[in-house]
């Protein structure tokens, strides 16, 4: 299939790949690339800089530069965009066609369609992931099983948002003048190019959650891209709008800011909880008196810095007039009744929190809990769409209470080893076959889950830590656990040999996927 001068297309052109990798798409992914990568490329330079800063002593603090954003009272981002008014319950997963018609018909008000965490990178993913959306906005996705299992599209379907690759990963499969494409302006520009249109004709718009951001000016960066798209394709300013994920440490300190830089096309700020704790073992790794965590079941959203950090959310959302969207249900129903009936006390009481928070939505992972998260909201909202006149003028959080790890109850325990090892290298495993959204005991796990595991075992080794039991954590530990967990049986050497290398070298590495996407086809 011939493409515009100067863009290479290394990956196979499959049934119907030639029907959103037109010429006039892939066009308008190198201009995306042309305008943009550049400023991408130095963003994540700043961002090693940042690390070594940190690394070195630094501190993370609110930034004076842009004090003068924070303390004008006068601005609001723009009014929420017809579909995302009410928004009490989202529900994500990724694109493949099952998921695509089981989440739009879940009752969810909106579906985070999920071209990152939930998803892998392999190509057939990515474009396939584009054509399901396509299809679905236009009514006509369907689905069979092997087994003869028919899925179609009810008529009150979820509101699509569509989540990008971060700006760190790459699309390897798209080559312009040479360079690997960005995977975020790749995954954005293909939806936007062939949806955007047919969205606003069904009443709906462009819709977008942004992660990962460490910076606003990295959230600049993407309102320039909005900017751009809309008037290559002729669509009015502020059509596109996009909520942003709180998941790292950095971007906890820049919220107003991040607002601010995407006001026209804010649609709030969501609590990313998973890889918000990832990111805090990543800014401060070898500094473990200070940061190091205890067992990852142990840190719950209402530790001091998680608590500090989902309170100053809410507080700078409604300020702002932004909607406050709360953080992943991960547990899934299961035919044990005891099991399902805890499971459905913790998602109730996770959402009965955030709700008295102030918090106007949060997420489930399985279709399953929709029902629980609605009526927990429900309660509290009733037949208002949400709750941003609770202003919350009585938080005040300070740079030290984000930073306060150190007062996190528990302790580091062989079990919690174990835990990150195993669930790690299944959840790997799963990944480099093709699989991003994994059920593993009772949860839903996505690529966070072999983040925070690796990246504990990390720290932990690389921090002198004893376990509870007195036992010090060492290279030949980890490695004879890594034995034990790994299960009999052939297709765990990639999984094994990733984990290993990931959870023991000597550097650590920012982002497990990027090592591991080398590693697919």
């Amino acid at each position: 299939m011939p493409q515009p001068a100067g863009i290479e297309i290394t990956g196979p052109i499959e049934d119907r790949f030639d029907e959103v990798l037109t010429p006039e798409a892939v066009e308008f992914l190198g201009a995306l690339h042309r305008e943009f990568d550049a400023r991408r490329r130095d963003l994540l330079a700043a961002r090693a800089t940042r690390y070594e800063q940190l690394a070195a002593g630094g501190t993370l603090d609110f930034l004076p530069e842009t004090k003068s954003v924070r303390e004008d009272e006068s601005w609001r981002v723009a009014d929420p965009a017809p579909g995302l008014r009410d928004r009490r319950t989202e529900i994500t997963g990724p694109t493949d066609a099952k998921m695509t018609i089981n989440a739009l018909n879940s009752g969810a008000k909106v579906w985070l369609a999920d071209h990152e965490d939930a998803n892998t990178p392999l190509w057939e993913n990515m474009v396939q992931g584009q054509l399901n959306l396509r299809d679905a906005i236009e009514g006509r996705l369907e689905f069979t099983t092997p087994e003869g299992k028919h899925y179609a599209l009810g008529d009150d379907r979820a509101t699509i948002v569509v989540r990008p690759r971060g700006w760190h990963l790459p699309e390897k499969h798209v080559l312009v003048d040479g360079e690997r494409m960005s995977g975020s302006l790749f995954d954005f520009g293909l939806y936007f190019f062939h949806c955007a249109k047919p969205q606003l004709e069904r009443g709906f718009g462009p819709y977008f959650y942004l992660p990962k951001m460490e910076s606003h000016r990295e959230a600049r960066l993407w309102n320039d891209v909005f900017v751009f798209a809309q008037d290559r394709l002729g669509i009015p300013q502020g059509t596109i709008r996009a909520t942003v994920l709180i998941e790292t440490y950095p971007a906890a300190f820049e919220m107003e800011e991040i607002l601010y830089e995407l006001r026209d096309h804010s649609a709030g700020l969501n609590a990313g909880r998973w890889d918000y704790m990832f990111s805090v073992i990543k800014c401060f790794r070898t500094r473990g008196k200070e940061f190091l965590l205890p067992d990852r079941n142990s840190v719950t959203m209402t530790v001091p810095f998680m608590r500090a950090y989902t309170e100053l959310l809410v507080r700078t959302c409604h300020k702002r007039g932004a909607h406050a969207i709360g953080g992943m249900a991960a547990f899934i129903p299961s035919k044990d009744e005891k099991v399902n009936e805890q499971a459905f006390a913790k998602v109730r009481d996770d959402k009965t929190r955030e709700a008295g928070d102030g918090f106007d939505g949060s997420w489930v992972a399985h279709p399953g809990m929709v029902g629980v998260c609605t009526e927990v909201f429900t309660s509290v909202l009733g037949d208002r769409p949400d709750q941003r006149d609770k202003l919350r003028e009585d938080v005040d959080v300070t740079a030290e209470q984000l930073l306060d790890v150190a007062s996190t109850p528990g302790e580091v325990t062989e079990q919690g080893l174990r835990g990150n090892i195993s669930v790690g290298l299944q959840y790997l495993e799963a990944w480099l076959r093709g699989t991003g959204a994994v059920g593993i005991n009772n949860l839903m796990e996505d690529a966070a889950t072999a983040e925070i595991s690796r990246s504990q075992v990390w720290q932990w080794l690389h921090n002198a830590t004893e376990l509870a039991d007195g036992q010090p954590v060492t290279r030949e530990l980890v490695e004879r656990l890594i034995e034990e967990e790994t299960p009999d049986g052939t297709g765990w050497e990639d999984a094994r040999a990733l984990y290993t290398e990931m959870a023991l070298s000597d550097e650590y590495v920012d982002f497990l996927t990027l090592p591991a996407y080398e590693r697919m086809p």
